[in-house]
């Protein structure tokens, strides 16, 4: 194979999303399987060029990683035979404006294919020289190491021979196309001055010499910010936005909620929540369908008392089917459900995986108590509750029934802060938990913004059509509003 140089115009660029042991760590969400975008060629810089963050924005983010050049097309290739197809790898930067984050609604058009916003290089390793599981990757941020990771089965969550082969399965991948492997722990945000530099590093897998890209530097600037709103979507941030920019809570100087940095473990900002409690279920479920998320209702529970409305952040607690000798050694003492609920944070949901079990109380009055104590908005559990009148005038529960019997009847409370099946929908740590007389919503923490403004929009325009419907017009072209009744609507809207 001949040795390439790093591309200059390559025919797509393409990046993983989250690849890294250390970042879903520090995001509190493992993907199963890689997810990838793509990035603009025309957003490739070299080294020693300058990259411009628009006046008026300010989550600038950079992201160390390996670049892995392709030598030779490739499709439709198995693991083993990916690395043939490789021409060398470099260090690359893939930066993100987070303030254009939420309209790309995760393709990151806007956000990481500006001009610039992917620095290459500035030499490249040949492949043949690379043990594709020894490298090293590592940032600097005027002058202080900020990234420093590796490629190995324990710090790669998906091999980069995974993830060449993959990416054959659904088009050719061609001499010059440029994969981006992720990124680590430590991405943050940079400002105006600040100068990153990337490197790639390893120890021939021939010779045992050191190899290097050598340092990618990029210097950040502050470039023009004139956006045209009657265009398309201009800049904004929120508080979760921040988070993910920064990386934590505490570097983006907020609190940090619920005894984590992450964004997960965060109590809602309060403007978002005050628009959660606005919302009705049905609204945000709609819009979560329009999403492609069929499957975040909270199946089978139903209020203790009727009117009552949960907003929060799940915590999760799982109990197993029980077993004598596992109750004997898990159920007694200060177990993982007084753990769980002992350690509830401000604004925390705690949701309970109990199968659908109803025989047995899964929590009573004591344990309710703790939670109100703690700040906690509520519990979700789809098992049953003890105590129920008592635990009903403490705080919102939703449940599946309402039983005298204790735990150990049918329990074994086994861990908290996992991923949890409460009523037939999937629940983790961090998600948004929402329920009213209608039922219970899961919602993905990083949509939660998103789809309470798209739900409170859509309950404006169904209650003006209901006013219309009302006063005795027929729901033709009016529900939902088309032609003449849209052109109304959006007279009236624009007239409040």
């Amino acid at each position: 194979m001949t040795n390439a140089a790093v591309p200059t115009r390559p025919g797509k660029i393409i990046a993983v999303h989250v690849a890294y042991e250390s970042r879903a760590a520090q995001r509190g969400r493992r993907p199963a399987a890689p997810s990838y975008f793509l990035k603009a060629t025309s957003s490739l810089a070299a080294s020693g060029e300058t990259i411009s963050r628009p006046a008026g924005t300010e989550l600038l983010a950079f992201e160390g990683e390996v670049a892995v050049v392709i030598g030779t097309p490739a499709h439709r290739i198995p693991a083993e035979a990916a690395w043939d197809h490789v021409s060398g790898v470099t260090a690359a930067n893939d930066f993100g404006l987070y303030d254009l984050k939420a309209p790309d609604k995760g393709s990151n058009v806007r956000s990481k294919s500006r001009d610039g916003y992917t620095p290459l290089g500035p030499e490249l390793i040949p492949a043949a020289e690379v043990d594709p599981e020894a490298l090293r990757i590592r940032t600097w941020v005027n002058g202080s190491l900020v990234q420093d990771d590796g490629t190995g089965p324990e710090q790669l969550i998906f091999p980069l021979t995974r993830i060449i082969a993959d990416l054959s399965q659904h088009f050719t991948l061609e001499p010059g196309d440029v994969i981006l492997t992720g990124t680590p722990s430590g991405s943050s945000v940079v400002v105006p001055g600040d100068v990153v530099e990337v490197e790639v590093s390893t120890a021939s897998a021939r010779t045992g010499e050191e190899l290097s890209s050598g340092r990618l530097r990029t210097e950040v600037v502050e470039g023009p910010g004139d956006f045209d709103a009657d265009l398309g979507s201009t800049p904004a941030v929120t508080d979760d936005l921040r988070i993910d920019a920064w990386g934590s809570a505490e570097a983006a100087g907020l609190p940090a909620e619920g005894g984590t940095d992450s964004a997960a473990g965060t109590a809602l900002p309060a403007e978002l929540r005050a628009k959660l409690a606005e919302a009705p279920t049905a609204g945000l479920s709609a819009q979560l369908r329009a999403r492609g998320l069929n499957n975040v209702v909270i199946e089978g529970v139903a209020p203790l008392t009727p009117g009552s409305r949960i907003v929060g952040v799940a915590k999760t607690l799982r109990f197993v089917p029980n077993r004598e000798d596992l109750f004997t050694s898990h159920g007694g003492g200060y177990n993982a459900q007084k753990r769980a609920f002992d350690s509830l944070g401000e604004g925390e949901v705690i949701v309970i995986e109990a199968r659908g079990e109803s025989g047995s109380g899964t929590l009573g009055d004591v344990l309710a108590l703790r939670a109100k104590a703690l700040g906690a908005a509520g519990v979700v559990t789809d098992g049953g509750v003890r105590d129920s009148a008592e635990v009903a005038g403490i705080l919102p529960v939703f449940a599946t029934s309402r039983n005298p019997a204790v735990l150990g009847r049918k329990h074994v409370p086994w861990e908290s802060d996992v991923a949890v099946a409460c009523g037939n929908a999937t629940v983790l740590p961090g998600d948004v938990i929402v329920g009213d007389d209608d039922g219970v919503i899961v919602i993905p923490r990083n949509l939660a913004e998103e789809v309470v403004d798209a739900a409170l929009a859509k309950e404006v325009e169904d209650g003006w059509v209901a006013e219309q419907v009302a006063a005795g017009n027929p729901i033709e072209e009016l529900f939902p509003p088309k032609g003449e009744w849209k052109a109304k609507f959006e007279e009236w809207k624009s007239a409040r």
